[in-house]
């Protein structure tokens, strides 16, 4: 695998490869890898020639300073993950690297980035956006590729490359949630969480597959809510931020009491550690 530390390097080694007719495919990550990224790297390994995996942690997304400063960095790791799911390329840049520059770039992205994290975590998303067009312009891949477990950052990335990236021509791939074989939904933020943390943190599935049930029998919208908040309310470990039950497009209100083509969106507090989480009805 080869590493790249800075951007004018990796886009003459790219270059190359588009003349040599290699088709690219590109995972941007965080870091604290973990085997939800790990079928990222095997779904663009599958589907195309060269696989080029970010490792960034990017501070404008991040709204609450305690959060950037938890959150779980260990590059050996990642490097000797990538390496066995043969991933081609790393990218690690630093942060004066990705932003010589303050950024101030404001992306009006309307409906779609303003509810539910929108909502919980202001400016979020507009750091989302920041990195993730950089990353893109500087890649330039056929296709990248995002987890599921992040179901409305998929649909901001895609809302913003069709508004602010109408020369891009790749195409934004949604990859289904990786889940433990109990239910968990991979997180890098899951290292985080005490033993006991992590048995509250099965709640959160066990729940939302319940939901589904529920949906699949027929409850309305209003019986599926007041079954969730409940049942996250028996763990004294776990506090629920907010639950919505959302059009998979457009990630608004559903009109109808009974749900169809929607997604069930959940955040939960589990001490300290902030969990998302999300199921298709």
């Amino acid at each position: 695998m080869e590493i790249f530390y800075e951007i004018k390097p990796l886009r003459k080694r790219l270059s190359a490869l588009r003349k040599q007719g290699k088709k690219i495919g590109f995972v941007a990550t965080m870091g604290a890898l973990h085997d939800g990224h790990a079928s990222l790297v095997e779904a663009s390994n599958r589907d195309n020639d060269v696989t080029v995996v970010s490792v960034f942690v990017n501070p404008t997304q991040f709204n609450n300073p305690d959060d950037l400063a938890k959150y779980p960095r260990d590059l050996q790791a990642d490097i000797k993950l990538l390496e066995y799911n043969e991933a081609d390329i790393l990218f690690a840049p630093s942060e004066s690297e990705m932003y010589p520059e303050e950024d101030n770039r404001q992306f009006e992205l309307g409906a779609v980035a303003e509810v539910m994290e929108g909502k919980y975590r202001p400016g979020h998303f507009n750091g989302v956006c920041q990195i993730v067009s950089k990353l893109l312009s500087i890649v330039e891949p056929d296709n990248a590729y995002f987890g599921q477990k992040d179901f409305q950052q998929i649909a901001v990335i895609r809302a913003m490359v069709r508004k602010y990236m109408r020369d891009f021509k790749g195409k934004i791939v949604s990859c289904p949630i990786k889940r433990e074989a109990d239910g968990l939904a991979l997180s890098s933020r899951n290292q985080l969480l005490t033993p006991e943390q992590r048995v509250s943190a099965l709640l959160i599935s066990k729940t939302l597959f319940k939901a589904k049930e529920m949906s699949d029998n027929g409850s309305t919208q209003a019986q599926i809510i007041d079954y969730i908040k409940k049942s996250i309310a028996t763990d004294a470990n776990l506090c629920l931020e907010y639950v919505e039950i959302a059009d998979r497009d457009t990630l608004q209100p559903i009109a109808s009491e009974k749900p169809e083509n929607a997604v069930i969106c959940i955040t939960v507090y589990d001490g300290k550690v902030r969990l998302i989480d999300n199921i298709l009805l």
